[in-house]
């Protein structure tokens, strides 16, 4: 009785607001603890395990404070990390823009009307769903996923006869140009439901004025989904970033468990990686982020 007397005298102290932002927080409650157990925890955890030496005991995981050990361990005694960072690296980097042009590509086609239209966009949907799962590692693992080979048409060995600098990377993507398909689907979706979304009175009104489908695609749909092409640049290069059978994500599985260097060491690796992945990510926001013109 008095516990409720007590209650009922807090709450009518408190306003409209104050009392709506503490229902607010009552709900977000379940979500906070969660994050904190199972997202905050883990990231500064793993913070911690990069500058320590972690040893299994029967007793549990003894950690030990080496500082940066770790960190200059992977620069200065590990052959394999640069390599597998810069080829991981290398692939983000290329992959990603044309990820973008050729998922907008597809998305204004499938915009168009034709018959057979939800099938097509369910066709280009079926990688992602594929990809959810194990089933695409077992393709790479088989090397099943080359259904198209590039270097049996003149136009691959045209590239390889040019300079290094200027083939090679032409050269990389023509031998992966199956795998980046598979990381469409979902881009696709964003940029048609972006298509779909414009005024059809601008269309109409470009058309009126004579703009032809070019006219309309630089002046109008560029610009309309120009949020949605950062959106997408970001979500590919985490993508991509995060894919299992990248190089370096390799290299982190593998020295997880290393003896001497549980967890620690490739913590130390994941980390670097992280900044790396995030300087690009910061790089692609500041080329596509909207800039507001100064009048």
């Amino acid at each position: 009785m008095k516990k409720d007397w007590v209650k009922n005298k807090f709450f009518n102290k408190l306003n409209i607001y104050q009392k709506s932002a503490i229902r607010g927080y009552i709900f977000l409650l379940p979500w906070l603890i969660g994050f904190v157990i199972f997202t905050a925890f883990p990231f500064f955890y793993s913070i911690y395990l990069s500058f320590s030496k972690v040893t299994i005991t029967p007793n549990g995981i003894v950690t030990q404070w080496i500082g940066m050990s770790n960190y200059l361990d992977i620069f200065t005694k590990d052959v394999d990390f640069l390599p597998a960072l810069t080829d991981s690296i290398i692939f983000v980097g290329l992959s990603t823009p044309l990820i973008i042009v050729a998922s907008l590509l597809i998305a204004l086609m499938l915009n168009n009307k034709f018959k057979g239209r939800a099938i097509f966009r369910a066709i280009y949907f079926l990688p992602v769903i594929i990809m959810s799962g194990p089933v695409l590692n077992e393709l790479l693992f088989n090397k099943a996923i080359n259904i198209i080979q590039p270097s049996q048409f003149a136009l691959y060995d045209f590239f390889a006869t040019l300079p290094f600098n200027l083939g090679w990377p032409i050269l990389y993507l023509f031998d992966r140009i199956v795998l980046i398909l598979w990381f469409s689907g979902v881009q696709i979706l964003i940029f048609l439901a972006g298509i779909q979304k414009i005024d059809k009175a601008l269309y109409e009104a470009a058309q009126i004025d004579g703009a032809s489908s070019w006219v309309i695609f630089w002046k109008i749909i560029l610009p309309e989904i120009r949020p949605l092409i950062l959106v997408n640049a970001i979500y590919t290069i985490v993508d991509l970033a995060t894919f299992p059978s990248n190089a370096i994500n390799i290299q982190i599985s593998n020295k997880m468990f290393q003896t001497g260097m549980v967890y620690s060491y490739s913590s130390a690796m994941s980390w670097v990686y992280s900044i790396i992945i995030l300087v690009i990510l910061s790089i692609a926001f500041l080329i596509l982020r909207e800039r507001k013109d100064v009048a």
